[in-house]
């Protein structure tokens, strides 16, 4: 198992859970496993070319998953991987 930290913007589909655990192979595999499960967070995750939306940031244990090998990345049990949104603003 692996566990997805959940923003807040995303715990309502997850009934306010902050922290889920899934069974995962690689990103891709966790985000339609969690759409499985969570139905609504994939369309949230996804753009409608089936990436991981840009103001989506996406970590396996801290490192970033644009820097690793995308939606490809594998997981392994005791992985953590974090669901970041990109927050913009200021001036």
């Amino acid at each position: 198992m692996i566990t997805v930290r959940i923003p807040t913007p995303l715990r309502p589909m997850t009934g306010g859970k902050s922290e889920v655990e899934i069974q995962s192979s690689s990103i891709a595999d966790m985000i339609e496993n969690l759409g499985t499960t969570y139905p609504g967070i994939k369309e949230r995750l996804y753009d409608e070319q089936g990436e991981v939306r840009r103001f989506i940031n996406i970590y396996v244990n801290e490192e970033d998953i644009r820097f690793l090998t995308g939606k490809d990345t594998p997981l392994k049990d005791g992985d953590e991987v974090s669901i970041i949104p990109a927050i913009a603003g200021g001036k």
